[in-house]
């Protein structure tokens, strides 16, 4: 027997924006969920004209979130939508979050989480005490090499990890595009809707992730030198990081937008006693390892030898690419998985609910905070220890 479709509103996506039509798209593929409804703009109009392109029932497409979350609840408890997919600027996310989790709907919200690290516990507080399931969509988790080289940092193929090179690298705010009124730039280089910091946290809380989701170090103190080349900008477009962690590793981070020529190249390197490892997001379907005293092997997607999370994240054969709206779906995938379960009333099996949660999205938030107090002290060493 088919299961039936997750249903799910929208807030933010709508016409000029690029990531809601990504989510969209990602949650399409595994035909796991429907949108009934949304709230897709700031302006009223922009949002009915948005929603109205999407073909939304006239009575579920909503003027603001404010009036999609009254119109939900007022519903009967069938037809009400599951989740709420936030995909607004930063500064949405916080009252959106907080109030769809208090009513008792499923949340998954764009990255960076929130704007400030109270808002954030406030958040993992409210999600405790409702019980709902909360994602973030920290993408790069989802490629199935990551899940391959996250299994391999855990049964001890690298051995002990002693440092980490973590990079993203982009051009596209080299010049001052926010200048011209582009609306990705503008928002982005904004501090009241950006929050504290600029690439560090759009980009470098990425970065962060991606480190502590395959590694699973702690951070313990960061040295952070973050720039504004751009003149005028309010925001850093440029961050440089040295990391400690608790177990003696040592990390190294780039998060830059002014990169002339750099499009969207994550990357990761990973160094332990027995080995180390290296992925580029631009390349995802490989996975570099070299064994100490061995042979360098091309890992590949598809491959008899990966682990049983990269083979779940699989949906095409080896050769040919899948990448980023896939990534994307495998979240979605754990979120359906962690929704069900939580109708059901059964537990997760191990490789069910594979996603980055509220808990990973504060701590993503913490890392911003102690990154620009890091830049703006005069102290070498920054405490980054996340509670």
């Amino acid at each position: 027997m088919s299961k039936p479709k997750l249903k799910y509103g929208m807030v933010g996506g709508g016409r000029d924006a690029f990531i809601g039509a990504v989510h969209r798209m990602a949650m399409a593929l595994d035909g796991q969920y429907e949108m009934v409804a949304g709230a897709l703009s700031s302006t009223p109009e922009k949002a009915l004209a948005s929603g109205e392109d999407l073909g939304l029932d006239t009575g579920r497409n909503y003027p603001s979130w404010q009036a999609m979350l009254e119109g939900e609840l007022k519903l009967p408890a069938p037809e009400r939508m599951d989740l709420v997919v936030i995909v607004t600027p930063n500064h949405v996310h916080y009252p959106v979050a907080k109030a769809f989790a208090e009513a008792g709907f499923h949340v998954v919200s764009d990255k960076p989480l929130v704007h400030t690290l109270e808002q954030a516990r406030d958040l993992v507080s409210t999600v405790e005490k409702s019980g709902v399931v909360f994602g973030v969509t920290y993408n790069y988790t989802g490629y199935p090499m990551v899940r391959h080289a996250r299994e391999m940092v855990r049964r001890g193929d690298l051995g002990e990890i002693r440092k980490v090179i973590v990079e993203y690298n982009q051009g596209w705010l080299a010049t001052n595009l926010e200048a011209s009124g582009q609306k990705q730039a503008d928002w982005r280089t904004d501090p009241a809707r950006s929050g504290a910091a600029g690439a560090i946290g759009d980009i470098g809380t990425h970065a962060e992730n991606l480190m502590a989701t395959i590694t699973g170090l702690e951070l313990e103190a960061i040295c952070a030198d973050l720039t504004s080349f751009v003149p005028g900008r309010k925001l850093d477009d440029d961050g440089n990081l040295l990391m400690r962690f608790t177990n003696g590793a040592k990390g190294v981070m780039i998060a830059s937008q002014i990169q002339v020529g750099g499009e969207n190249d994550i990357r990761i390197r990973v160094f332990g006693t027995k080995g180390g490892i290296e992925w580029h997001q631009e390349n995802p379907n490989y996975l570099e390892f070299n064994p100490l005293g061995g042979v360098r092997q091309i890992l590949t997607r598809g491959a008899d030898y990966l682990c049983d999370a990269a083979k779940k994240a699989i949906r095409i054969p080896a050769g040919h690419p899948e990448a980023f709206l896939e990534a994307f779906a495998n979240l979605y995938v754990g979120v359906a998985e962690a929704i069900r379960a939580k109708k059901s009333g059964v537990a997760l099996t191990a490789l069910e609910g594979d996603f980055p949660t509220v808990v990973d999205g504060a701590r993503g938030v913490h890392f911003i905070e102690k990154t620009v107090l890091s830049a703006a002290s005069l102290e070498k060493w920054t405490d980054a220890k996340f509670a």
